[in-house]
């Protein structure tokens, strides 16, 4: 009897000293689901670039840097001029001078290998396009041996040329700023190479040197 009896309190504190264990939800639980797990974020993959082949533009490149500041100098002055129409196609170029007088111009991108620029004009026959060609740092016509440093120079003799191949130039902005044709009467009264002379603060005389032609 007291064997039973030492046995049974031996039971009674192990049993008392087990930790109790909480019951596990089964899967058909109606209880609340699980927050769904977060996704692992992708790792970051390199994509390689490809290296550019000679294929990827028909332009050559530039012989000396000289050139190439003076096609990025005439790119800056193409956007600022406002007759520049970027990469607008033969036909669509003269689909716009169709019905414009004789002698309006735009310059356009070239589509023609070592070409940069293309000069389409409406001609007394109808529209037409000449390529620009950019050989030894000097701009010329395609055709004509007259060559200039600068594009813009190029442009001024053909609109002042005694044939006047060039009219006026067809902008993408009918309406020019006030302060354009101020500026073009400036540069027309005084010359391209006096604008330094004229007593105006910085901002103003920098406003004329930034686009100093008659066109």
């Amino acid at each position: 009897m007291v064997a039973h009896n030492q046995v049974a309190a031996d039971n009674a504190i192990s049993t008392a000293a087990e930790p109790r264990r909480r019951p596990e939800p089964s899967s058909s639980s109606s209880s609340s689901p699980a927050a769904p797990a977060r996704p692992r974020p992708c790792p970051a993959v390199a994509v390689p670039v490809p290296a550019p082949t000679p294929g990827d533009t028909h332009f050559r490149t530039f012989r000396s840097h000289a050139e190439y500041r003076r096609i990025t100098r005439a790119s800056a002055l193409l956007d600022a001029c406002g007759f520049y129409w970027g990469p607008l196609s033969v036909h669509g170029a003269h689909e716009r001078l169709r019905a414009e007088p004789v002698g309006t111009f735009l310059v356009r991108d070239s589509r023609q290998r070592n070409c940069f620029f293309a000069l389409s004009v409406k001609m007394a026959s109808g529209p037409t396009s000449i390529r620009v060609h950019f050989q030894a740092g000097r701009f010329h016509l395609d055709g004509s041996r007259e060559s200039f440093d600068c594009l813009f120079e190029l442009l001024e003799h053909y609109v002042a040329a005694p044939r006047r191949m060039l009219g006026a130039p067809l902008r993408q902005r009918r309406v020019r700023p006030l302060q354009e044709l101020c500026r073009q009467r400036i540069v027309a009264t005084v010359g391209r190479e006096n604008l330094a002379r004229i007593p105006l603060n910085p901002v103003l005389r920098d406003y004329l040197s930034s686009f100093p032609f008659q066109i």
